[in-house]
C-alpha cells in the first residue's frame, strides 16, 4: 500500500492541495484531554456544540465506524492584498465559502481514491463534523499547533485550511511530526488586543474577537471587544498577522480565495443598509454569511459608534 500512498499524495497536489499527510485512525487521547479542559474551563462560550459528542471528536472510529486511515489536507489560501482602516474581513472569508472549495476538492480525490480502489468507504471532514482538524493536521506532519491555537506550516505559514478524508482501508502512514518552532516567541499572546490567548495554546473565546464577531448570538458585542475591534467587522486576524512565520506566507493558486468583489474590507454604512434580501444575495457561498444579518450588522453598529466617538474626543 506504499505506493498507494504516493500515488494519493500525487493526484493530491495535482489537486490543487499543497501538504498532505496519511496516518492511521486512532484515538486522540492527550487532545481529546486538552479538549475537555478547555470545555470544562467555558472557554467555548456560547459554542454549545462543542460540548456535544466530545469522544466521537477524540476518536475517528466513533465518528466513522470501520476508520482506519485519516488522510490531512492543507490548501493555502494566503493572497496578497491589504486591509482598509475600517469594516475589516478575516482572510479565510475573503474568497468562496472554504467549505465549499476544500470540500470540494477532498471529493474529488476520495473519487479518485474509490475508482481505485472499489471496496474502499470514506467520509468527509472540513469543519462541520465533530472531528479536531488541527490535532489530526499535526498527526499528520503538516505542521505544529502555534500559541495562538492556530496550526503553523513552515511552508506558507498559518494561512492554511485544514480537511480531512477518514477511510476504511490501511495503507503505509507517514510517521514525522512537525517539531514545536514557536520557542520562546509571545507575538501573538502580546499583540492580541482583548487578551484572548489565555496562555500558550489556550484561546478563551468569551474574549476572542473572531468568536464575538462572528459565532456569539448577542444583540450586543461584550465590552472589552467592542472597545478593542480595531476595524474588525467580522473575525480578526490580529495574530497570525504578528507571527513571524507568516513571513513565509505565499500567493495561494486557488482562484476562488482571491477577495470576492475585490473587498477586504466593507463599509459599515453598507453593511447596515442591507436587507435581507440583499444580503443573501451578497454573500451566497461566503464564509461570511456564518454571522448571519443580524451579527454582521451589531458588529457594523458598534464601528460605527466607536468612530462616532472617535470624532468627538
Amino acid at each position: 500500500m506504499n505506493r498507494f500512498a504516493d500515488q494519493i499524495k500525487e493526484a493530491a497536489l495535482d489537486l490543487g492541495i499543497d501538504k498532505i499527510g496519511i496516518v492511521r485512525a486512532e484515538g486522540l487521547h492527550g487532545e481529546g484531554r486538552h479538549l475537555l479542559d478547555w470545555l470544562e474551563n467555558g472557554f467555548h462560550g456560547e459554542m454549545k456544540w462543542m460540548e456535544r459528542e466530545t469522544e466521537r471528536r477524540s476518536d475517528p472510529r466513533l465518528l466513522f465506524p470501520g476508520a482506519k486511515t485519516v488522510i490531512v489536507a492543507a490548501i493555502n489560501y494566503y493572497t496578497p492584498h491589504a486591509h482598509s482602516e475600517n469594516g475589516k474581513i478575516s482572510r479565510y472569508a475573503w474568497g468562496d465559502d472554504y467549505h465549499d472549495v476544500v470540500g470540494g476538492t477532498l471529493r474529488k480525490l476520495l473519487e479518485w481514491i474509490c475508482d481505485r480502489m472499489p471496496d474502499a468507504n470514506g467520509r468527509l471532514c472540513v469543519d462541520t463534523s465533530p472531528f479536531m482538524d488541527k490535532a489530526w493536521a499535526v498527526r499528520g506532519g503538516i505542521g505544529w499547533l502555534g500559541k495562538h491555537s492556530n496550526v503553523i506550516t513552515q511552508e506558507f505559514g498559518s494561512w492554511i485550511f485544514i480537511g480531512s478524508i477518514i477511510l476504511d482501508i490501511e495503507m503505509d502512514y507517514d510517521r514525522e511530526i512537525v517539531a514545536d518552532h514557536c520557542g520562546t516567541c509571545t507575538a501573538c499572546l502580546d499583540a492580541c488586543p482583548t487578551g484572548a490567548i489565555v496562555q500558550p495554546y489556550v484561546v478563551d473565546s468569551r474574549k476572542c474577537i473572531s468568536y464575538a464577531t462572528i459565532e456569539l448570538r448577542t444583540p450586543d458585542l461584550p465590552a472589552n471587544v467592542a472597545e478593542n475591534l480595531n476595524g474588525w467587522l467580522y473575525g480578526c486576524d490580529i495574530c497570525q498577522d504578528v507571527c513571524p512565520w507568516n513571513r513565509f506566507e505565499k500567493p495561494t493558486s486557488e482562484t476562488r480565495f482571491e477577495p470576492r468583489m475585490g473587498e477586504t474590507s466593507i463599509d459599515p454604512d453598507l453593511v447596515l443598509s442591507l436587507t435581507p434580501e440583499n444580503y443573501a444575495a451578497r454573500f451566497r457561498r461566503s464564509a461570511i454569511k456564518r454571522a448571519k444579518l443580524s451579527g454582521l450588522q451589531r458588529n457594523a453598529g458598534t464601528l460605527k459608534a466607536d468612530a462616532q466617538h472617535e470624532e468627538l474626543k
